[in-house]
Order: structure tokens, then sequence, then C-alpha cells
């Protein structure tokens, strides 16, 4: 009843948050090198499957692809898909769904916290294979600048943006790496999410990972 009472209040969407000046530019905000990795040309994670790209261009306004290197060699790739309407059907593309798409077949499933500087993103930690590639994967959505991963906590940000009047958009922010070691994988992944957002402005760090705004990088 309480939920029906909240929602009864919230007005009808109307505006993107573009139009009250969230002018979020994905190739611009991600840096293309940063602590201890650079960016490797032309190496984005592609999506092999025609129809499940066909599906992200509908769901997404901006896709970002691209691949990193240490001085170690290892390699993350990252894909950044964002949406300026999530409204309805128009939701967040979790992995776990498109990655069977495309023909992998899913291992364990777990959600946890991945530690910064800043504080802790809510993420989702996977493990895939596709016959001899084995692929561990991090990721988290937003739906406007809040992390969210169970229905309750989708259900709060909508309710809190609808108050505002402003129409939903979401971030998925995901990076994988090819690795037979899974947890050498994950460890990997949670230091080049945290060089990364050691590296941004306060600002693009909420936008990305919904972390409360900190002091900026000198």
């Amino acid at each position: 009843m309480c939920g029906v009472s909240v929602a009864g209040f919230t007005s009808r969407p109307s505006a993107k948050a573009s139009d009250k000046g969230k002018n979020l530019s994905l190739e611009t905000i991600v840096p293309r090198g940063f602590g201890d990795w650079t960016l490797l040309p032309d190496q984005g994670a592609q999506v092999v499957n025609p129809q499940t790209q066909a599906l992200l261009d509908s769901l997404y306004s901006q896709i970002l692809t691209r691949s990193y290197v240490n001085k170690q060699g290892y390699r993350i790739m990252l894909s950044l898909a964002y949406g300026d309407d999530q409204r309805g059907g128009l939701q967040a593309h979790r992995p776990e769904v498109c990655y069977p798409a495309q023909g992998f077949k899913l291992g364990t499933i777990q959600d946890g916290q991945l530690p910064t500087a800043f504080g802790a993103i809510d993420v989702r930690r996977l493990t895939t294979s596709l016959g001899a590639r084995n692929e561990p994967i991090t990721y988290w959505l937003t739906l406007g600048d809040t992390v969210i991963q169970t229905p309750l906590q989708k259900r709060m940000a909508q309710i809190r943006l609808g108050l505002t009047g402003q129409i939903p958009d979401g971030l998925l922010f995901r990076i994988s790496s090819i690795d037979n070691d899974n947890e050498r994988g994950f460890q990997m992944q949670q230091k080049f999410v945290a060089d990364m957002m050691s590296a941004v402005p306060a600002k693009e760090r909420r936008e990305l990972s919904g972390l409360a705004s900190g002091a900026s990088p000198s």
C-alpha cells in the first residue's frame, strides 16, 4: 500500500536527463589511459551476435567498447552502454542474458562490492565460457546516478526520479577478461575500476558508478 501511495504522488516523467543539463559523452569522459592501463587501438570488446548488437542499438543511445592493457600485458575489455530513456521495455541488457544469446555458458553468478578510494560499488560477478574461452565478468547498472541490482532498488530509483519529473536514464558498465583463473580475473578487474575511478573527476565518477562526489583527481 505504501508503494502505491508514493506512486500516486509521482508525476509522469517528461524531461530527459539531457534536458536538465546532463550531457553525458562516454567517448569523452572515459579516459584513454589511467594508472597502469593504456588503450589498445581498435581492440574494443565486440558483440559477436548481430541480433544482440541490433538489440543493444535499440536499447541504448551510446555504446562504447574498448580494450586496455597494463604493463604486464594483462588485457581488460570494457563495454559501456548508456540510454537516456530507461522506462518500460527500454531496460538495461544484463550480461547473464546477452552472453548466453551469443552461445556462452553461464557459470557462477555472485553479487558483491568492488572497493575504490571513493567507496564501494555494488557489482555482479559472473563466470562464462565459450569452448576453450573462459571470460570472468564484472558489471553494474545505474538508474539516474544510482547503482541498482535488485528490483526494489530499481523501483526506489524510479520513484525518486519520477518525483523530479525526470525520465530515468541508465548505464551498463561491464568489464571482462579472457582468463582461465576467474579469481585473478576479478582481482584485475577490481584494480582496473579502482584506477579509473581515481582518474576521473567527481561529476563523471558519479555518473559512471553512482559513487558520491569526492575530491577530484589532481
